[in-house]
């Protein structure tokens, strides 16, 4: 269920995506039982992405044919997101972009804290180009996972795994 709101919120925001930036990225934050791993996943409307790039000096970006825009975009996005578990910093390996619709998607894992374990989240991805900036991040799978908001300057908050 949960899946196929973020698709609709996904094509909803894809089809004013080419006119305008939407200053809108959600990232979600699920426990996969089979492999133990924590896995997080941004979803950024690609004209957003392809801006901020130009904004930090890329003058030729172009997320959709040059796979070395899409990792200057990824490094830039994982530097601006952290996560901890019970105050310790969770370290996440990038392992890669892919192009979906109107956005990109950056795919990033780590060692599972493990269910019930409360997240400490920052997620300031855009939030250094648009003050209008808005980060939603849904911890946790299923259909009822917990929704953070995150706006430039917000300090970090909390959600407990599912």
């Amino acid at each position: 269920m949960l899946r196929w709101i973020v698709t609709l919120l996904m094509l909803a925001l894809a089809v004013p995506a080419a006119a305008h930036q939407q200053k809108a990225a959600i990232t979600t934050v699920e426990h996969n039982p089979r492999t133990g791993q924590i896995e997080v996943v941004h979803t950024i409307p690609l004209h957003d992405a392809e801006h901020a790039l130009r904004h930090q000096g890329m003058k030729a970006a172009d997320l959709l044919g040059d796979i070395e825009s899409r990792r200057a975009f990824a490094r830039y996005a994982v530097e601006r997101f952290a996560i901890a578990a019970d105050g310790e910093p969770l370290e996440l390996t990038l392992l890669g972009t892919e192009v979906k619709g109107a956005s990109l998607l950056v795919f990033q894992e780590g060692a599972s804290p493990g269910v019930g374990a409360r997240l400490t989240i920052n997620a300031q991805v855009l939030t250094d180009i648009w003050l209008r900036q808005v980060n939603s991040v849904n911890v946790g799978g299923g259909t009822s996972p917990e929704t953070l908001v995150f706006r430039g300057g917000d300090s970090a908050k909390s959600a407990v795994l599912r």
